[in-house]
């Protein structure tokens, strides 16, 4: 019997992360004493609150049924609440917020809802891999957005030709930015509201960073923004902020429409979250900000610490604001050595590896515009980070 991939398999590039964790394996496999600083994956616990709540729910009987709808009013009550709170919007908790098993299934699903084929989707570049396999998956076009160190990392909407324009039909934007770690300005979003009001655009943001930032200057949320509830939603997750990457809860908030055509496609799809998670995730919104303020001190140090690390190297390495990683543009030095290879980037991730045993990730792996770029995380002990400084080092 012959097996055949559907030809949106076949579209697909391999997924980037799935990628760098076989060459991690292999080079593992070898011996080598791997400082992975590539993939975003908090090295952190989940905080002890919100794990003494789930060992207590796991035990209720009526946790274990299907969790069938939108999420528990409580849960979604809880999300009214932070967002209140957090940013003072106002969210009606029954209509205006969604459970999601991870933002990734969310995002990788709303393009179910709205997309026909040749439909366009407007896709940052570079960007999460997910938005772009999200519009093969429906048949869909994606147009990409170039981001630009000269515009802040922020697409340039007046560059998108206009027989591109009559066909879009969602936006994807990204703040703070994976993998470039900009945080959008208020103007930015403003231009973003007018222009999908003008083009009749869904707007997704995807804003599973928001909680990740330094020097005490909080991100913006879209939804913060006049007339941003008319034109979208935005995602949240759990992992960033609570170090829950393996307990895939998130949340979708923002225009009732755009929820009711997502939570359609779910309920064909997916049976919801599991309601001693969603309740572990209640426990996780009403954690007094002190407890992610302590998380946000140990990224900060790590921070300073691999920027100031990379710079005495002499590489120019700008502070992230947000987001725990770090954006670098390839040396001038490495770039003059290897003028002739397709990719710099890949090409300097591979001199990391198996040179220093450092994994990163390439610039051009998250689209055509990050090539020139690697990206670190910090998502590693401090005494990790120096030594991956200083295994450079000695090799440069």
């Amino acid at each position: 019997m012959k097996i055949e991939l559907s030809n949106k398999l076949k579209k697909l590039p391999p997924y980037l992360f799935i990628e760098i964790d076989k060459m991690k394996k292999k080079a593992r496999e070898e011996g080598v004493d791997i400082i992975n600083l590539g993939i975003g994956d908090p090295d952190l616990p989940t905080l002890k609150p919100i794990i003494d709540v789930m060992a207590k729910e796991i035990y209720k009987p009526e946790n274990h049924q299907y969790p069938l709808g939108s999420g528990l009013l409580e849960f979604k009550k809880a999300v009214s609440d932070w967002y209140k709170e957090r940013y003072n919007v106002n969210l009606e908790p029954a209509s205006e917020t969604m459970a999601l098993i991870g933002s990734k299934e969310g995002i990788g699903h709303i393009h179910l809802a709205f997309i026909n084929p040749g439909d366009v989707v407007l896709c940052p570049d570079p960007g999460y891999p997910v938005y772009n396999a999200g519009t093969i998956f429906a048949e869909g076009e994606p147009y990409f957005m170039p981001l630009l160190q000269e515009n802040g990392f922020m697409p340039d909407y007046t560059k998108i030709p206009v027989n591109i324009l009559k066909r879009v039909k969602l936006l994807f934007i990204n703040y703070p930015n994976n993998p470039t770690a900009a945080v959008a300005t208020r103007k930015f979003f403003e231009d973003t509201v007018a222009f999908a009001k003008k083009h009749n655009i869904i707007v997704c943001h995807d804003a599973a960073y928001s909680e990740v930032y330094y020097d005490g200057q909080r991100p913006l949320s879209f939804m913060q923004i006049e007339g941003a509830k008319d034109v979208g939603i935005e995602f949240h997750s759990f992992s960033k902020t609570f170090n829950m990457t393996g307990w895939r809860l998130g949340y979708a908030v923002g225009n009732n429409e755009v929820l009711a055509g997502l939570g359609a496609v779910k309920e064909n799809i997916d049976s919801g979250a599991f309601h001693a998670i969603q309740r572990a995730g209640i426990a996780a919104l009403k954690l007094p900000v002190s407890w992610t303020d302590e998380i946000r001190a140990v990224y900060q140090k790590r921070r300073d610490t691999l920027v100031a690390g990379l710079r005495s190297l002499g590489w120019k390495v700008e502070s992230p604001k947000a987001a725990f990683y770090v954006w670098i543009k390839v040396p001038l030095k490495f770039s003059d050595a290897n003028k002739d290879v397709k990719s710099i980037s890949s090409e300097l991730v591979k001199f990391l590896l198996t040179k220093c045993g450092i994994v990163s990730t390439p610039g051009v792996g998250f689209g055509s515009s990050g090539e020139g770029y690697i990206r670190m995380t910090v998502c590693a002990p401090e005494a990790r980070l120096k030594e991956a400084v200083e295994r450079i080092r000695k090799v440069w």
